[in-house]
């Protein structure tokens, strides 16, 4: 008998299986998945444990939940949240949920990270976030007692490294899924829109009216966001370029990715710097609080006029609609939970 050798066995992590909501499936082409950086049900687990983990900011103080917290979608109640060291930004924490379906594929209000692997690192070594540094991070990563072994689990190596990291964490926000609000279930035939709600969407859906879904969604666009980049009216003058300071074009001066509508309820305070409190401040501005500067969104049509001008009965009716999208499920979802 001829002597063999044989390989050590190489343990292959188990494909995780994306379930897509049905609407999403019917509406939209297929989620972003890296080839180098497939979901796997070992490096979903493993970024759902360092999403929650504090070891990643640079004093172990704040984890990435610490601004976005499940039960406020994955976003910050506060305006600006506070850093590590106790510093403010001037931004409000965007919620995280169907990034997969991000097809222009930047990140942020402002754009400036190509790709969710690049997004993940920036609020982990930006000094007025988690204000981490890389090699010491990666160092008490692998000094840990569980996580290289969860890491050779999940890539094949027991080495961390801050592109593992990104993989890691990024994965697991794939998963992160919301696509069961009450306009959901009307669309799928499970639920009645009140009279108000439906008169709501029709408002929404209005060119006369609220001219809405142009950057926000549709019955036809489940997101609820074109995920791009609009200057919709907030100032006369800007003290945060957003697209601008990215690309350097004065043209996009002012400009920021239109957040989705879901989850409403939970999200407050709206906009890039939470300057609004309220979803009634929100409708007013659209309404007649509408600012003119030379970068102003075309679809911003009646700026001239202040806004589009509903009444007030349109108003209630228009918040009553943007409620249907509150997905209390999502909140709720234990797989998201720490």
């Amino acid at each position: 008998m001829s002597c063999s050798s044989k390989e050590d066995d190489v343990y292959i992590p188990v494909a995780y299986n994306l379930e897509i909501p049905e609407l999403f499936a019917d509406k939209l082409i297929a989620p972003i998945i890296p080839a180098d950086n497939p979901l796997t049900e070992e490096g979903v687990a493993l970024g759902k444990k360092l999403f929650s983990d504090r070891i990643l900011s640079g004093n172990q103080t704040q984890s990435c939940a610490h601004c976005h917290k499940l039960q406020e979608a994955f976003s910050d109640s506060s305006q600006f949240s506070e850093g590590a060291d106790g510093s403010l930004g001037s931004r409000n924490s965007m919620p995280l949920f169907n990034l997969a379906w991000n097809f222009d594929e930047r990140f942020a209000w402002d754009g400036k990270e190509f790709g969710l692997e690049n997004q993940v690192i920036e609020p982990i070594v930006n000094p007025i976030e988690m204000h981490g540094d890389l090699k010491e991070i990666t160092k008490r990563l692998n000094e840990h007692d569980r996580y290289p072994d969860l890491f050779q689990l999940a890539f094949g190596t027991s080495e961390i490294s801050g592109d593992l990291v990104a993989k890691a964490v990024a994965q697991f926000m794939r998963t992160i899924i919301s696509a069961n609000s009450k306009f959901d279930k009307y669309l799928l035939g499970e639920a009645s829109l009140t009279v108000s709600e439906e008169n709501g969407f029709n408002v929404f859906m209005s060119e006369e009216k609220g001219d809405c879904f142009h950057c926000h969604g549709s019955n036809n666009n489940p997101l609820w966001t074109d995920n791009q980049f609009h200057n919709n009216g907030l100032d006369e003058s800007f003290t945060d370029l957003g697209l601008g300071a990215i690309s350097g074009d004065p043209a996009d001066n002012g400009k920021f990715r239109s957040p989705s509508l879901r989850n409403l309820t939970f999200t407050a305070p709206y906009m890039h710097d939470g300057r609004f409190s309220t979803l009634e401040e929100v409708i007013n501005h659209y309404s007649e609080g509408l600012q003119f500067s030379e970068t102003i969104d075309p679809l911003m049509k009646k700026v001239n006029d202040g806004g589009v001008g509903l009444s007030d009965q349109d108003k209630a009716d228009l918040k009553a609609f943007l409620l249907t999208l509150t997905d209390e499920e999502f909140i709720n979802n234990p797989a998201f939970k720490n």
